[in-house]
């Protein structure tokens, strides 16, 4: 099939809903992901990512609500929706007993392309992937890295308008996971739409334009990184003393001028305090040297995702006591 444009977002979600026995798995979760855009949904294992992404792929039923990729509907037409997607998994779908090669030219030729189509296209995604000096050894000696990146490479030989990337970079060393990054970002600057899910607040924050995080099979928040970290509070300024005995005259200070409690970590000989606004950070270090308090270090520093993501769910992210669902 080939793609039509059309105005319609890249996906459309709408209540979706998933029932496993007497567990919701997906408990209403609508999503609206724009073209050309990194959508990520963060959540713990156990939130209903993968299943989300599996009824939004065709792969799984929906028991209730509706999801459309490009105008098409997953479930009314789901041959349509095949032809527009790539889904790359948490685990690797390539045969661990065939080369990279023979792994791409399987798939290429399960797609409808020609066996000289076929080739090029495998030596393409080779190059693109940085795999063509290994191409032709067999899997058992690739790294962890390596497969993650022939199966990015095999979801992409029909190069499909909308990918799925279900915690692509799950157990890859952080070398690996930032050419993993870079080349999602390739992607959509070459025209694709991906919608990233992961438990990584850093890759969330690094990658997607914007982000749902979803939990026990709901979407809580919805919002570009920022404007979720402003939803937490502001900025903090934290502040190491040259002196730690003047901790606590240096806590009256700060908590009297920016009118916000100042916690002290003695361990760190460190204060920190909400600061309402920015622009107070240079009144505030001309008070503390008026005082003949030294300040060995400050910083200000905007709320983390960690943060985000604790105070709206009351528990952290990488809370992995419940099964993936």
């Amino acid at each position: 099939m080939t793609f039509t444009p059309t105005s319609a977002p890249a996906l459309e979600a709408d209540g979706l809903v998933k029932v496993f026995g007497t567990q919701r798995a997906v408990d209403g979760v609508s999503l609206v992901v724009p073209r050309g855009s990194v959508y990520g949904v963060l959540g713990p294992n156990g939130a209903g990512k993968t299943t989300t992404i599996k009824m939004l792929a065709t792969l799984l039923r929906p028991d209730g609500g509706s999801a459309r990729i490009f105008g098409h509907d997953v479930v009314a037409r789901p041959t349509a929706v095949r032809s527009l997607i790539g889904v790359t998994g948490q685990y690797a779908s390539v045969d661990e007993g065939l080369t990279a090669t023979e792994n791409l030219m399987i798939f290429a030729r399960l797609l409808g392309l020609s066996r000289p189509r076929a080739r090029r296209r495998t030596a393409e995604l080779l190059e693109e992937f940085s795999l063509t000096e290994a191409a032709d050894k067999p899997l058992k000696n690739f790294s962890g890295g390596m497969r993650r990146r022939l199966d990015l490479a095999a979801s992409l030989i029909a190069t499909p308008p909308l990918l799925f990337l279900d915690e692509p970079t799950t157990g890859l060393d952080p070398r690996t996971r930032a050419q993993m990054w870079d080349t999602i970002r390739r992607l959509v600057d070459n025209g694709a739409t991906v919608l990233l899910t992961t438990q990584y607040l850093d890759e969330a924050d690094q990658l997607a334009d914007r982000i749902a995080v979803i939990d026990r099979g709901r979407v809580i928040a919805d919002g570009t990184a920022d404007e979720l970290k402003a939803s937490v509070g502001g900025a903090s300024v934290h502040l190491t003393l040259v002196e730690r005995d003047q901790l606590d005259e240096a806590r009256r200070i700060v908590s009297d001028f920016l009118g916000e409690s100042a916690q002290i970590s003695p361990e760190a000989g460190r204060l920190t305090a909400a600061l309402p606004d920015p622009t107070l950070t240079a009144e505030l270090l001309i008070r503390l040297r008026d005082r003949e308090i030294g300040v060995d270090e400050i910083t200000v520093s905007k709320p983390t995702l960690d943060e985000v993501f604790l105070t709206i769910t009351g528990h952290p992210a990488d809370d992995t006591e419940r099964s993936a669902a």
